[in-house]
């Protein structure tokens, strides 16, 4: 399986000595605080830096004016851009110094730039016997950012009905429909929200689904919010033809992705149809082809009238056998593709008027978020409209560049949420960055008070077989940072989501979102 993970590991003996002393100054208290000057200079430089991100946050906010139409997102907007401001300056030297008077608190400072930069500059002030102390903020300031994430959530997902901080959401697998019990068992394993998939079944299905839902949250007496996911213009592989005896691709092999019908076989021994003929307009020599979430990888050869000819650099050791239905992704190639399919827009006459939350594919930028927000006015009405909830699933290197516009244009108006799409994601930009990403999409939306879904493939091995990893219990116990995880439908979602139940439960006395909690450890 392909990896992009090949990086040497490095190991070198750790001695004080290969440390460089960031104040070296003779004796041993001159290596443990920095002199009295270092700390004005620190104190100067911090004051500085608090305007300069004051002042450039300003001007990016007064750039988002007309995106703002909802009460209150102006202060929100405000924290997002002293982050956004903040966090394009490489902060590590300030840190190292801060680090030495026990003032390192900048990195955890998400919810609360301003009034954060100003407890450090009091601190300093304070230190350093300042002729013009400054004021510490109050406790209100501190701890605003953090009561506004929660309501927000709240806003988003629904109340928590159990105290555990991170909700569970749960595909709805279609039996939902004929099983009013399953739908009782589901709430009963700890789901909070439940989800509707729209690129599978059809609004018969959906109405029984939900009818049985609703049912059991109120016999339940609690409130259970409902997600519903527009498909969206998913690529995928359609029809597949082989020549005889051609049954795996290999690193090494080629085969034709189609835009239609099918060519010679003597000519193309592999072929596979493209459920998307429009990506072949921007498709170009050189361009990156994934298929089937990262399993085989290739690069566009030709471009021809049959459609692209792609050259397989990376598969699995024993191969890959080509099957409909599988996704394609081709990383760094700005398809054009339309985000609302007219399926979507059918689909949402339904959606706009069941759902409590409208789950948005592959959103490239605001203008996509405005897109559906007007397809929602014309449905709905204008306050009803911006009542429902919208979540962008963030799944393109495009979307992530655009994070700061999607939010501001959904979040100044209406409920709104960030789901981070895993699986997509991680063949889009690489497997390798798909770590560091993740925690960049979660800062950024700490930063503006929106909640976030953490999604796919979250105990994945314990829904499908009964039986998670280790690998799977950590990814899972990470994601307690969101404020909701998404398990996909499986034969065994009920184990998965009580063991989920269990996790959130635990590391709710360890940790809030990066924030170490310090509850007293047991274990020995």
């Amino acid at each position: 399986m392909h990896c992009a993970c090949n990086v040497p590991e490095i190991s070198l003996p750790y001695s004080r000595s290969m440390i460089p002393d960031p104040y070296p100054v003779p004796g041993m208290i001159g290596r443990l605080t920095p002199p009295l000057d270092r700390q004005a200079q620190l104190l100067r430089q911090l004051q500085d830096l608090r305007q300069e991100v004051d002042d450039e946050a300003l001007r990016m906010v007064q750039g988002w004016e007309q995106r703002i139409r909802r009460p209150g997102f102006r202060e929100r907007a405000l924290n997002l851009a002293h982050y956004i401001v903040l966090r394009r300056r490489d902060l590590r030297p300030l840190q190292d110094g801060l680090t030495l008077l026990g003032l390192s608190s900048l990195g955890r400072l998400e919810g609360r730039v301003l009034a954060n930069l100003d407890a450090v500059i009091a601190a300093l002030a304070a230190i350093t016997r300042d002729p013009r102390p400054e004021p510490f903020p109050s406790p209100a300031e501190m701890f605003h950012g953090r009561d506004l994430a929660r309501l927000n959530a709240d806003v988003a997902f629904g109340r928590r009905h159990d105290g555990r901080p991170v909700r569970l959401m749960v595909t709805l697998p279609v039996e939902v429909g004929d099983s009013p019990r399953l739908a009782e068992e589901l709430l009963d394993s700890g789901a909070d929200l439940v989800r509707i998939n729209c690129a599978h079944d059809a609004p018969a299905q959906w109405r029984a689904m939900l009818d049985n839902v609703r049912r059991a949250a109120r016999e339940a007496g609690r409130e259970t919010r409902i997600l519903m996911d527009l498909a969206g213009p998913k690529c995928r592989t359609g029809e597949v033809h082989v020549a005889k005896g051609r049954k795996r691709l290999h690193a090494g092999d080629e085969f034709l992705l189609l835009r239609d019908g099918f060519a010679p076989l003597a000519q193309f021994p592999v072929q596979v149809k493209c459920t998307l003929p429009s990506v072949f307009q921007d498709l170009r020599f050189g361009a990156r082809v994934w298929l089937d979430e990262g399993r085989l990888g290739g690069v566009v050869k030709a471009v021809m009238d049959e459609g692209a000819l792609v050259s397989v650099e990376s598969a699995p050791p024993r191969g890959l056998r080509l099957k409909p239905d599988k996704g394609l992704n081709f990383p760094g190639t700005d398809l054009g593709v339309a985000p609302l399919t007219p399926k979507d827009l059918a689909d949402l006459d339904f959606v706009a008027a069941e759902a409590d939350l409208v789950g948005y594919s592959f959103v490239q930028d605001a203008a996509d978020i405005a897109l559906l927000q007007r397809e929602l006015e014309q449905r709905v009405g204008g306050r009803k409209a911006h009542d429902i909830g919208i979540v962008a699933k963030i799944e393109t290197a495009r979307a992530v560049r655009n994070l700061p516009d999607i939010i501001v244009q959904g979040a100044g108006s209406q409920p709104f949420a960030i789901m981070i799409a895993r699986g997509d994601l991680g063949v889009e930009i690489g497997f390798a960055r798909l770590a560091e990403i993740q925690e960049e999409i979660l800062w950024l939306c700490e930063a503006a008070y929106v909640p976030v879904i953490w999604a796919t493939g979250v105990l994945n091995g314990l829904i499908k077989e009964g039986q998670a990893n280790r690998g799977e219990m950590t990814d899972a116990a990470m994601s307690a940072r969101a404020e909701c995880v998404m398990l996909n439908k499986g034969p065994h979602v009920l184990e998965a989501l009580r063991c989920l139940d269990q996790l959130f439960a635990r590391m709710a006395e360890h940790v809030e979102k990066k924030t170490p909690r310090l509850r007293a450890l047991k274990s020995w």
